[in-house]
């Protein structure tokens, strides 16, 4: 007997507590906003400026030792990765060690990187620093607007690709939805304070795609199931739709979420921030392309354009036995 994540011919009506689901988006969203610009964001290095050591050893990394050994130091925030390059010798190991900017300052002061070479060489004393290189505000916010930049450049793509695929009645749920995603995804960083960098940057635009995707799946077929039942009202062609293609969104969110809780739960703290933003993204990403996507193109309305062809309406993979 097969588990089934979604039972067999389900017929739940997504519609009933429209006014609520809507109502409690918006209310997160205002209260992402007002926390965002009340606590702020916990920029990493990236986007605060600091210094980064290139570090090489004959011995093994050992990040969590390298950790310890930099903490009586007093440098705040630290980031210690391991750099692997399939043409390094089997003695040749290196790291890359990132110091955020202190008091103020573009970089980290001579001194403190010679501190940093003493207290790593404790623990291993082959240890030496073949590059310091330093990030400056000036270059941390570029960075910043860069960033800014690549995700509102992605939403706008967004909504030029479903205006010309559907009608623009869809581009604005498909965008209203991302939107509600990202702002979201911003608040649960600015309530929680996780570090904020680049990272983050890379996990917003993956979550832009993943929500992107299941919504498509959805307007697809309710675009098929439009031209097929002429008599039924839209509010019925959206349940049966996003019914139709439950199946196949929850066996994709569930499989991503575990792969990404496996991830979240060994990968340790070097993209722990990473993983957590696409898990809170997978979560609010399915749930905004039924709640937020769709009752917002049936607000709308849409038009029924029966000369268009239907060769390639509807998606044969979207009815999965789940």
């Amino acid at each position: 007997m097969r588990l089934k994540l979604v039972p067999a011919n389900t017929n739940w009506d997504f519609f009933a507590k429209t006014p609520i689901t809507l109502g409690l988006s918006a209310t997160f969203m205002a209260i992402s906003v007002v926390v965002f610009f009340v606590m702020g964001l916990n920029f990493g290095i990236d986007f605060r400026g600091g210094t980064t050591i290139r570090s090489q050893s004959e011995q093994t990394v050992d990040i969590g030792a390298y950790r310890d050994a930099m903490a009586p130091l007093g440098l705040g925030d630290i980031s210690i990765t391991e750099v692997f390059d399939p043409t390094f010798d089997a003695n040749h190991n290196v790291a890359m060690i990132r110091i955020e900017a202190q008091g103020g300052d573009e970089s980290v002061a001579a001194e403190t990187i010679q501190s940093v070479e003493a207290a790593l060489q404790k623990v291993d004393p082959s240890i030496s620093f073949p590059s310091v290189e330093s990030v400056g505000p000036k270059v941390s916010g570029e960075l910043v607007q860069t960033a800014i930049l690549a995700v509102v450049l992605a939403i706008a793509a967004v909504l030029v690709y479903i205006w010309l695929r559907f009608e623009w009645q869809f581009s604005l749920g498909a965008v209203v939805a991302l939107v509600h995603d990202v702002v979201l995804t911003i608040g649960i960083f600015s309530v929680l304070q996780i570090k904020f960098d680049l990272a983050i940057i890379a996990a917003l635009l993956t979550i832009v795609g993943y929500s992107l995707n299941d919504t498509v799946v959805v307007f697809d077929r309710v675009r098929e199931n439009l031209r097929k039942f002429k008599k039924m009202g839209l509010a019925e062609i959206l349940n049966l739709s996003i019914n139709e293609t439950l199946g196949r969104t929850m066996m994709t969110s569930v499989t991503t979420l575990l792969a990404l809780i496996a991830m979240f739960t060994l990968g340790g703290d070097v993209i722990r921030g990473f993983v957590f933003a696409m898990i809170w993204g997978v979560i609010v990403g399915t749930y905004s392309s039924v709640f937020v996507a769709s009752a917002i193109l049936l607000r709308l309305g849409v038009k029924r354009d029966w000369n268009k062809p239907d060769a390639n309406a509807g998606n044969q993979y979207a009815k999965i036995d789940a």
